[in-house]
């Protein structure tokens, strides 16, 4: 089993489930012909993934995951991108109520982008991004952001206000109140990858990086800026003005926009990730 895997299951009340991944398995294993390698290690929190093929070589991967509502619709997004910046999709299906098995592209070499140097994987993130957003077909299923930031911004207030002490009563308001209103005042609605950051970026042959674990939304394409500027902790903790400001460059963003929603966001991540108030400290709005 993946260490990751195995941990994240052990710690989050998972061993259950992580139980019955070996007949899971053997079953997808036999209902799409397949040959397996080993999986990946150390692995991810939410999923078993191994190489996988059906004729000579292991030109695919088998991912059994953890059916978790941010991942509710990994492969309808990737149907949507076809292959455009992604890996492609090759079978999907709900195995079970808590269990989704997906067949995709294998990346090879797989060598992630966050061996690169960041402004690098600053450039490769955004050119992924400018391919990514875009409209999706007529009766799609994704969510909103706007309901996944409600949502987030609900579990902030349920905490006793001891635990979300990293930054003080005001400045959780205006960012947890910025959280709820940016969605809805954005001049563009676009499909998300919402957790885009070099861990997920892979080096491949049919394209130089296509993106993995994509975790789809419908919305403000700023948004989809967030998580790789939180990944970029040392940049981000020196001057976070400059970081936000290239990449809203090489995205055409708007730069205090941008600024804003990283507020919002340090802010509704600052109860867990307590380094997070500082730099929420020195860009709040004025």
């Amino acid at each position: 089993m993946p260490r990751n895997l195995v941990a994240a299951a052990e710690r989050e009340g998972r061993a259950g489930w992580l139980s019955t991944l070996p007949v899971t398995v053997r079953d997808l294993r036999e209902r799409w012909s397949l040959r397996l390698g080993e999986p990946f290690q150390p692995g991810g929190q939410t999923a078993w993934v191994a190489p996988a093929g059906r004729d000579a070589g292991l030109d695919l991967v088998l991912k059994v995951a953890w059916r978790h509502p941010e991942a509710l619709h990994e492969a309808d997004g990737l149907r949507e991108w076809d292959g455009e910046g992604a890996v492609r999709l090759h079978a999907a299906e709900d195995y079970d109520d808590t269990t989704a098995a997906l067949l995709l592209e294998r990346c090879v070499p797989g060598s992630e982008l966050s061996g690169r140097p960041e402004p690098e994987q600053d450039v490769v993130i955004a050119g992924l991004l400018r391919r990514l957003w875009r409209e999706p077909a007529p009766g799609h299923p994704f969510r909103s952001l706007q309901g996944m930031c409600d949502w987030w911004a609900d579990e902030y207030e349920r905490k006793p206000a001891p635990a979300r002490a990293c930054v003080d009563s005001g400045m959780a308001r205006d960012g947890i109140a910025l959280f709820r209103t940016l969605p809805a005042t954005a001049e563009r609605a676009a499909l998300l990858c919402t957790d885009l950051h070099a861990g997920n970026v892979l080096t491949a042959e049919r394209e130089p990086w296509l993106i993995i674990d994509p975790k789809p939304y419908i919305g403000d394409p700023t948004y989809d800026v967030l998580q790789h500027l939180l990944n970029c902790p040392e940049r981000l903790r020196a001057d976070p003005h400059d970081l936000a400001h290239r990449m809203a460059d090489l995205l055409g963003l708007d730069r205090e926009r941008l600024l804003c929603w990283l507020f919002a966001r340090c802010v509704q991540e600052s109860r867990n990730w307590p380094e997070l108030a500082e730099v929420a400290r020195r860009i709040a709005p004025s």
